[in-house]
């Protein structure tokens, strides 16, 4: 018997014992009735589970060779410690983060060569214009920001990105309910049914970006996501003339919770959008397992406009390949309060006048 007692119910979660008058398993709790074969079943498919793996092979990049390295320049920004990299010609600067102007003299010294680039498509013009767009629409933008603030630094830079690709093997178990309602003349009546449901396959990711720097929040290079891999070139240093690179500090295996996140995250997503037709979806269990997997270094190309505004920098991110503009604005307070006082007026006359019908009908 006190292996009986182990077993929980699928609808409740309770302990589950057996009813000698129905010769089944009874949960004490919600009445569900269950045959033995059927719970062990149940139980069996849960504990089956393969245990989940989500490992990676080491990068296989090759080191920057001496011809390749000769021609370029880097310096670590005193004020926030990023690693700037640049060609030859680039003499001074600012740190496209933090604004301290910065000398390009230190010959360059590299860790990993990067396996491909995404060419900048937009150039600053572009850039430029997409920041007076973002302006646009903005109630309570301050005036003074919009027409008299201006843009102190526009770089180009190329943000190092770690691309994980993986095929993954995943199991989801998922606890779902219907539930119909009628009236009988008499009562209202409710009846609630429960059902067990595995979904398992195989999903194949590629190109799962990371961002391999501190410098810049990992929200703010998500947000101008995506980038299209599929125009990407190998490496060369050509495609550094004229930009700004900066050197990753977050290792690759630093940056693999990130990806088993994203990879989960959308595998879950996936298979959670072919369960249907239920009132109640609730996962119960997950097991993913990656195979194949393998990481490549990427320069993803990025514009950053920042400017410092009543003691505030506000930084913004355009995406070189796609144009896509994102970035934090400030807010006239003035204007917000004056926003929320007549929304406020407006509710109090709506409820008025709801009010007033009411009593003449």
């Amino acid at each position: 018997m006190s292996d009986l007692q182990e077993y929980k119910c699928p609808c409740c979660n309770g302990a589950v014992k057996f009813d000698s008058s129905l010769q089944k398993m009874k949960c004490p709790y919600c009445d569900a009735e269950y045959e033995m074969s059927v719970l062990q079943s149940y139980d069996e498919d849960l504990n089956s589970a393969p245990e989940e793996s989500m490992e990676w092979e080491s990068v296989s990049n090759s080191d920057w060779g001496g011809e390749q390295a000769e021609g370029l320049r880097s310096y670590v920004c005193q004020s926030c410690g990023g690693e700037i990299i640049a060609d030859e010609t680039t003499g001074a600067s600012e740190c496209p983060y933090c604004g301290n102007p910065v000398v390009m003299k230190g010959q360059f010294s590299g860790e990993l060569k990067p396996d491909i680039v995404i060419p900048f498509k937009f150039d600053k013009a572009a850039a430029e214009a997409a920041l007076k767009q973002h302006y646009k629409g903005k109630k309570l933008l301050p005036k003074a920001f919009r027409d008299q603030n201006r843009i102190e630094e526009i770089k180009g830079v190329y943000v190092p990105f770690w691309l994980f690709n993986a095929d993954a093997d995943a199991n989801i178990h998922y606890k779902a309910t219907k539930v119909r309602t009628w009236d009988d003349g008499n009562y209202h009546c409710k009846e609630t049914s429960y059902y067990s449901i595995v979904r398992a396959g195989k999903l194949s990711f590629e190109n799962v970006s990371v961002n391999g720097s501190t410098k810049l929040a990992a929200d703010l290079t998500e947000s101008v996501e995506p980038f299209d891999a599929s125009e990407a070139a190998a490496f060369q240093t050509a495609f550094l003339s004229g930009y700004l690179a900066d050197k990753y500090d977050i290792t690759s295996e630093q940056s693999e919770p990130r990806a088993n996140e994203r990879i989960k995250r959308g595998v879950e997503q996936e298979f959670r959008s072919t369960v249907t037709g239920y009132d109640t979806v609730n996962e119960q269990n997950t097991s993913i397992r990656l195979e194949n997997g393998k990481v490549r270094y990427a320069l993803y190309p990025l514009w950053i406009l920042s400017t410092t505004w009543n003691g505030e920098r506000y930084t913004f991110a355009m995406n070189g390949q796609t144009g896509k503009f994102v970035g934090n604005l400030p807010m006239d307070k003035g204007a917000f309060f004056r926003w929320l006082f007549g929304l406020a007026l407006g509710i109090g006359a709506l409820v008025f006048l709801l009010c007033f019908l009411f009593w003449l009908i």
